[in-house]
């Protein structure tokens, strides 16, 4: 019991640092341009983010949270397992905090559950086929920027062409204001898509508990057999985690994401938010579990390359990419050895 207590409150604790990681994503352009201060911005994000729980119970599912549940195949997703992947998640969120690098905090996860899992029960422990496989997952860490760039190139385009006879002054008012609603949108789907994924690891952490013990020995609010039938405790707790760690900031990411890759203006950040919170949007629908980071980021260089090429520091870009390539085989490879000292712990 006190393993299982444990691996859940290091979960929400992933999840509340995958928050004030990943806050960033949903401020950066609206803080960059402006329109919010940070405290402001990050009260603003935090408070879509929570609503985001009531779209998932009362209309969206929780389709992300299937397919995290199914990375690992149950026979091998033991409690050490997931201890190991949830302590080595966390161990790489910090580090790429600490040095304001965005990387996924979702890759970051799926790459830590696979490491552990292989480290354990070997390469056919893990589920890679099927829309809700680990290859899926892998694809779109190139393919999530991909539409987010697009789509924020095509909405730019788009929304240039209709604001073309606009006053400047009263074109940049409305679209501060406009901004509000993008960034509310992207905030959504950012919980949406990222608390779904620790909703994932605490039902595989539940169920497998449940398969060891009598569950009729349980408190009800701790048995479990199937994904399905989650709990509502969970996504209230995973939703209200990412939250409170949003409100926490990130300011050393978003500094990276809002000044380094281009400059924006307040339809620049409107088109960006709003391309990346479509492109997350229709990935939550999909269950696939992609990279809010990656999705923005995308979204940012696409709008910056509307005005020309050269507005993009692609050179920042290319060191960014090179994180998103690392994150799933350097978490899985620290998850590995975490997995080897809980195992040499004995702690099973």
């Amino acid at each position: 019991m006190v393993l299982l207590l444990s691996i859940i409150a290091l979960a929400l604790l992933f999840d509340y640092i995958n928050g004030f990681h990943d806050a960033a994503n949903s401020i950066a352009t609206v803080v960059t341009t402006k329109v919010l201060t940070p405290v402001q911005a990050v009260i603003w994000a935090a408070f879509f983010n929570f609503v985001a729980f009531f779209l998932a119970k009362y209309w969206l599912g929780f389709n992300i949270a299937t397919t995290v549940y199914k990375t690992v195949l149950p026979e091998f997703a033991t409690l050490p397992v997931i201890l190991s992947a949830i302590i080595a998640a966390i161990i790489w969120n910090l580090i790429t905090w600490w040095f304001g690098i965005p990387s996924s905090s979702s890759h970051t996860l799926i790459g830590s559950l696979a490491g552990a899992a292989v480290t354990y029960g070997g390469f056919h422990s893990i589920h890679y086929t099927g829309h809700d496989g680990l290859f899926i997952t892998i694809a779109f860490i190139v393919v999530a920027p991909l539409i987010g760039m697009l789509g924020g190139a095509i909405i730019t385009l788009i929304t240039l062409h209709i604001s073309k006879k606009a006053i400047p002054k009263k074109a940049e008012h409305i679209f501060r204001r406009l901004q509000l609603v993008s960034s509310a949108w992207l905030s959504i789907t950012h919980g949406l898509n990222d608390s779904q994924k620790v909703m994932g690891v605490i039902g595989i952490t539940l169920i497998t508990f449940n398969s060891t013990v009598d569950p009729a020995s349980l408190p009800h609010w701790l048995q479990l057999s199937t994904i399905s039938e989650i709990h509502d405790w969970v996504p209230f707790a995973c939703f209200t985690a990412i939250a409170i760690g949003t409100m926490s900031g990130g300011w050393k990411i978003m500094k990276t994401m809002g000044n380094k890759i281009t400059k924006l203006t307040p339809v620049e950040g409107f088109c960006a938010q709003t391309a990346g919170a479509i492109t997350l949007q229709i990935t939550e629908r999909l269950g696939i579990p992609v990279s809010t980071t990656h999705v923005i980021t995308g979204s940012i260089m696409g709008v910056g390359s509307v005005k020309r090429l050269s507005a993009v520091r692609w050179g920042v870009t290319i060191n960014l990419l090179w994180a998103w390539i690392l994150t799933i085989p350097v978490s899985a490879t620290l998850a590995a050895l975490v997995y080897l000292l809980v195992r040499q712990m004995g702690i099973s």
